[in-house]
């Protein structure tokens, strides 16, 4: 469901039901959005509860001359690209670095885990990897190749939502895929590289703090579709289409639960109008 005016209107009008509508509608995609951008869920739900708080607080400055998701997208976006406080903002990634750690990477002699730990650890690799490679794209292509490739965003909204023309949106996305898919083409196995084996990199990542069994990808992933996701990370046709089959995740539930508790306190409901 697209929010439409009369929502926002609603809502501004202390409608507490309009306004759970509205966090319900957009939370999914920005922690999504959030999640691409920083890399890790912890990030990610930081900086989705501060721009959701953000887009509460600025509810009447909507006129409704675009989409509300639009509307949305472009706050999500400023916030994001200003991001200077996560772990990927501190310790920059590049392809170079990335390529650099896969080429001297030897296997370890001590296998940590049992052949069914190994598999679903594998798993959680591929799902961590896809996350952070994102990072080694500087913040505004990597903004660009997320909404293009995994949000499905045309040139003319992606024009809207970054500022940039439709043409210079589609030449940026048009670079960003390509170097993306040069990078996966030469060292993803998902996507015919040769260098990176997800099963034999599991050791190596668990000892490096790589990926987290006490914090998983997968734990947010929407259940229904895992199956499909995984399906879809092992046939895909080109190699930037690892990223535009990838599921949408979701936000805890807890942290759900924080922004209809601040809801209900009368000083955060009058800051909507």
């Amino acid at each position: 469901m697209e929010i439409e005016i009369y929502h926002v209107d609603q809502a501004i009008n202390g409608s507490k039901e309009a306004l759970e509508a509205i966090i319900e509608n957009i939370e999914g995609p920005v922690f999504n959005l959030s999640l691409r951008m920083l890399g890790r869920i912890e990030d990610a739900e930081d900086a989705k509860q501060d721009i959701l708080i953000k887009v509460i607080t600025s509810l009447s400055s909507y006129k409704g001359k675009s989409l509300f998701s639009t509307w949305v997208y472009k706050i999500a976006v400023n916030h994001l690209i200003n991001e200077k406080n996560k772990d990927f903002a501190n310790h920059p990634l590049s392809f170079e670095i990335f390529g650099s750690d896969i080429d001297r990477y030897v296997a370890s002699s001590v296998d940590q885990t049992n052949p069914a730990e190994k598999n679903i650890f594998s798993e959680e690799l591929k799902l961590s990897c896809t996350n952070v490679l994102l990072q080694c794209l500087n913040p505004f292509d990597r903004l660009i190749f997320i909404l293009g490739t995994m949000f499905d965003v045309d040139s003319r909204l992606g024009s809207e939502i970054t500022g940039l023309s439709a043409d210079n949106f589609r030449q940026r996305l048009s670079r960003s895929r390509k170097v993306m898919s040069t990078f996966l083409s030469e060292y993803c196995e998902h996507a015919g590289g040769k260098k990176c084996n997800c099963m034999n990199r599991v050791n190596y990542a668990l000892s490096q703090h790589r990926i987290d069994p006490a914090l998983p990808y997968s734990s947010s992933l929407i259940p229904e579709r895992i199956s499909t996701s995984k399906s879809a990370m092992e046939n895909i046709d080109a190699a930037t289409a690892l990223y535009s089959n990838l599921l949408r995740h979701s936000s805890k539930q807890q942290a759900k639960e924080y922004l209809f508790n601040l809801l209900k306190t009368n000083d955060f409901s009058s800051l909507t109008k």
